[in-house]
C-alpha cells in the first residue's frame, strides 16, 4: 500500500456479519416488546425520612429566624484607602508635571528663532526699544562690553547703512 493510489483501493477496510442490516429492526423490536424496562422496577428508588413534611415547616422558620451574621467586608480598609490614595497621588503628579506647560521660556527659546521672526514680522527698532525698560539694562551688561569709540565707528563702518542711519 506503499506506492497505491487512492483510486486504486477497492475494499473499506470495514467487515459487518452476514445478513446484519437485513435483520436488525426485527432483532430490536423483538427486544422491545418481550422486555419492559419498567416492569423489572419494584422500588421507586427515593426514601423520605419519616415525619419529613411534618417537621419542614419548623426547620425552615428555625433557619429563617436563626441570627447567622453574614462575612462583611469593609469599605474603607487600610489596603483600600492606601491604594486609593496612590492612584489619587499619581494623578495629582501627572497634571502637576511640567510636560503640560505649553509656555515658551526664554531659556528654551532658539536665537535663530527669534531673529526669523524679528524679520518676518519687520519689527522697527522703536518697538523693540520700547519693550525694554530702564531696568532691565543694567550698568553690568554695559561694562562687559568694550564700547568705546573706535569699536563703535568700527562697527558702524562694517555693519551700518549710512542712508538709512541719516534717514532715521
Amino acid at each position: 500500500m506503499k506506492n497505491k493510489e487512492l483510486h486504486n483501493i477497492k475494499s473499506t477496510g470495514f467487515k459487518t456479519p452476514d445478513d446484519y442490516f437485513d435483520s436488525v429492526e426485527e432483532k430490536i423490536f423483538s427486544k422491545l416488546n418481550t422486555e419492559s424496562v419498567l416492569d423489572s422496577v419494584n422500588t421507586p428508588g427515593f426514601k423520605v425520612p419519616d415525619n419529613y413534611f411534618e417537621s419542614l415547616n419548623e426547620r425552615v422558620l428555625n433557619k429563617a429566624l436563626s441570627e447567622e451574621k453574614p462575612k462583611v467586608i469593609p469599605l474603607f480598609s487600610k489596603t483600600n484607602i492606601i491604594y486609593v490614595s496612590s492612584i489619587a497621588a499619581a494623578i495629582l503628579l501627572l497634571f502637576n508635571l511640567s510636560i503640560f506647560d505649553s509656555k515658551p521660556t526664554f531659556d528654551n527659546l532658539d536665537i535663530e528663532t527669534v531673529e526669523n521672526y524679528l524679520e518676518d514680522e519687520s519689527i522697527s527698532t522703536y518697538e523693540i526699544a520700547a519693550l525694554f525698560s530702564d531696568k532691565q539694562i543694567d550698568e553690568d551688561i554695559i561694562i562687559d562690553f568694550n564700547f568705546n569709540e573706535d569699536n563703535i565707528e568700527e562697527y558702524l563702518l562694517n555693519n551700518a547703512d549710512i542712508e538709512t542711519l541719516i534717514l532715521d
